[in-house]
């Protein structure tokens, strides 16, 4: 996909207003999960699909009346009625995509991480900046509804002073892995160059980012080890994070590529004096799962309720979209973003450097 010229950004939404939304990247979880968000939202339309694929572009685009499909960037933010660009391109692809949004005036929504590198993100989170437009990246796990009556519960005090939170976010994803609903496909996730990493990159942000959602602190201080255990590819397919916020709390997160589907494979605890949150099934892309609130006092566990129904790119469609409108400003501005990103870059344990005794050195 290549930009080309643009006229002039648009103007941002009312409050109530529907909002006009380009996809960018056509793959299994803009499909999947991102497409069905936007159509069952009354405040949203799709207005455009672009894709390398044009076949891909289509099918999509067919999904939404009156959508675009196209292969160019410029074509397709430059629809009528466009507004926001939401970036699901493989990682590599993001700094093209968001800076050619950006340029064209469109609000933008980029999948987690920004970029595959580090300089690449930067340069991203410059563009929007230079743009003035609102950017964002799709921590989806931040707007699950789970997780934002537990951080309620927190920010009340009701688990006195947190201590820990602990994270275990796992899946299966062997080589040939291909996207639900096909027969073929091309696994990018763990592919170095295209993802710039495996499991650790692309689950353990999603944690990081949640910490800081539940708490209002991020992690300061990391460690991170990598494991290459079970698939045949040149990525992890394991990790754990293990760090802390400001104020002390301890973090761990666990990530993999290689927990069967089988087994029980998410969770979230946030511990405290008090008392401890208990999250099941809800670090993923579905509504549901289940909270417990444990009361540090009797030792009696209840359920927490919250909405069920709403996934979290549904919530996270509204709050872009109230952003927007200027109804409520964002909280997670994207230079905080790219710390996390560094964070976890620096985090990583160094990559050692081949030795050579002196038998091996020709003469």
């Amino acid at each position: 996909m290549t930009p080309s010229p643009v006229p002039p950004p648009p103007v941002p939404p009312e409050p109530g207003a529907t909002t006009g939304w380009v996809i960018a990247g056509a793959g299994w979880v803009a499909r999947d999960h991102m497409a069905p968000a936007l159509a069952a939202s009354p405040t949203s339309r799709v207005v455009a699909v672009v894709d390398r694929d044009p076949a891909a572009a289509r099918e999509l685009a067919a999904r939404f009346e009156g959508a675009r499909a196209a292969t160019d960037l410029g074509e397709a933010f430059a629809t009528p009625g466009a507004q926001v660009a939401y970036v699901a391109t493989p990682n590599h692809a993001h700094r093209e995509v968001v800076a050619a949004a950006a340029a064209a005036g469109l609000a933008v929504l980029c999948e987690k991480p920004l970029a595959a590198t580090l300089a690449d993100a930067a340069d991203l989170v410059a563009a929007c900046e230079a743009a003035g437009v609102l950017a964002a990246t799709a921590f989806d796990q931040r707007w699950h509804p789970a997780h934002r009556a537990a951080a309620e519960l927190i920010a009340g005090g009701r688990l006195g002073t947190v201590t820990s939170v602990r994270i275990i976010y796992g899946c299966w994803l062997p080589p040939d892995w291909a996207p639900p609903g096909s027969t073929t496909g091309d696994n990018w996730r763990v592919d170095p160059a295209r993802a710039g990493g495996g499991a650790y990159v692309d689950l353990a942000p999603h944690g990081l980012d949640l910490v800081g959602a539940l708490l209002g602190e991020d992690v300061e201080r990391a460690t991170t080890h990598l494991q290459h255990r079970v698939h045949d590819y040149a990525v992890d397919d394991g990790s754990v994070l293990v760090g802390s916020t400001a104020s002390g709390v301890l973090v761990s997160i666990a990530n993999s590529f290689n927990t069967v589907e089988t087994l029980p494979r998410r969770r979230l605890e946030v511990v405290g004096t008090a008392g401890q949150l208990v999250a099941t099934d809800t670090m993923g892309q579905t509504a549901g799962g289940r909270l417990e609130l444990l009361d540090a006092a009797t030792g009696a566990a209840s359920d927490v309720p919250f909405d069920g129904v709403t996934t979290p790119f549904a919530a996270q469609v509204r709050a872009v979209e109230r952003a927007l409108s200027g109804e409520t400003p964002w909280p997670f501005p994207l230079a905080r973003d790219l710390r996390l990103l560094q964070l976890l870059t620096d985090a990583l344990p160094p990559v050692p450097t081949p030795s050579h005794s002196a038998l091996e050195v020709s003469p």
